[in-house]
């Protein structure tokens, strides 16, 4: 631990992680993640830590990075979260500039505010959560980043970014809005199931970094979430004429009047070019997003 602080001075200068994150879990899943907004240049690349079957933390303010590592192994090891924190800040000389929120794979969860972090500076826990954030406008940033989390229904994910939401509606970050990310992993949840990393997207710079971050997690959701039985749908009747048109439109068939097989084969190569793999169906069917997907496709 020592050797892994030392060098981790404040420099006169250093740049300030003002920010609001929130490290969540979910029991029915056993996703564990952390969301994060600030006005930082790249946030993602410092404040979120994530392991499968161990927990998360969020390290900012004059952020430590090997708080981030180190705070994993830790729970690894078999410390509850406010032992980690202690732990950390123990070995740290300037733990009064730093903000960390810590939460393990039980939703056992702990938040730490330094007395040197800039108003207003704070943090709240609650059930399989803590947020906190530093340089708000207010209080209740935190407070509704968590009363977000607690009411949203659906994927740890959703309840995350809806609790950044509720944050920036409720004040933010005193200084503005740059970049977001949100980092959510679950043991062999990974593209293919040969990871654990569930969730990885990072808006470095924007000026609505929460709204970009959503909008391409919609996206990731659509070409990597799996098909629900009830979206999919025999192609047949007006589907079968409007995706024919569609994969003309595109340039994937001749003509809408080609071939049942060619007409396969151009559905297929748009599937795969798309990266639509994951919502392929047998031949015949096909996903109601998909084909939303390519209605608003052919449109533009």
């Amino acid at each position: 631990m020592e050797l892994l602080l030392e060098g981790m001075k404040l420099k006169k200068n250093q740049p300030i992680i003002a920010t609001f994150s929130i490290v969540g879990y979910d029991p029915e899943t056993g996703e564990i993640g952390v969301a994060v907004q600030s006005k930082f240049l790249g946030v993602g690349s410092v404040v979120p830590w994530a392991k499968a079957g161990v927990g998360a933390v969020a390290t900012q303010a004059f952020a430590n990075p090997a708080y981030g590592p180190e705070g994993l192994r830790l729970l690894e090891e078999g410390s509850c979260p406010d032992e980690v924190i202690q732990t950390l800040i123990s070995n740290d000389e300037d733990f009064s500039h730093r903000q960390i929120g810590v939460i393990d794979a039980k939703g056992n969860a702990a938040t730490f505010t330094g007395e040197e972090c800039y108003d207003w500076a704070g943090g709240i826990t609650g059930e399989n959560y803590a947020a906190q954030g530093n340089i708000l406008v207010n209080k209740e940033t935190v407070t509704h980043l968590g009363d977000a989390f607690e009411t949203t229904e659906g994927p740890l994910a959703d309840r995350l970014i809806a609790g950044l939401k509720a944050a920036q509606n409720a004040g933010g970050d005193s200084r503005g809005k740059q970049s977001a990310a949100i980092y959510v992993v679950k043991e062999n949840g990974g593209y293919g199931g040969l990871s654990d990393v569930f969730v990885d997207l990072r808006v470095d710079d924007h000026p609505e970094p929460i709204e970009e971050l959503e909008r391409i997690y919609q996206l990731q959701q659509l070409y990597f979430g799996e098909t629900n039985p009830d979206d999919v749908i025999k192609i047949e009747g007006e589907e079968e004429s409007n995706l024919r048109q569609w994969l003309a439109q595109l340039d994937y068939l001749t003509s809408p009047e080609v071939s049942e097989d060619e007409f396969h084969k151009g559905l297929t190569a748009y599937l795969h070019t798309e990266n639509f793999e994951a919502r392929e169906q047998d031949r015949g069917y096909i996903d109601m997003k998909v084909y939303e997907f390519m209605k608003t496709h052919a449109e533009r």
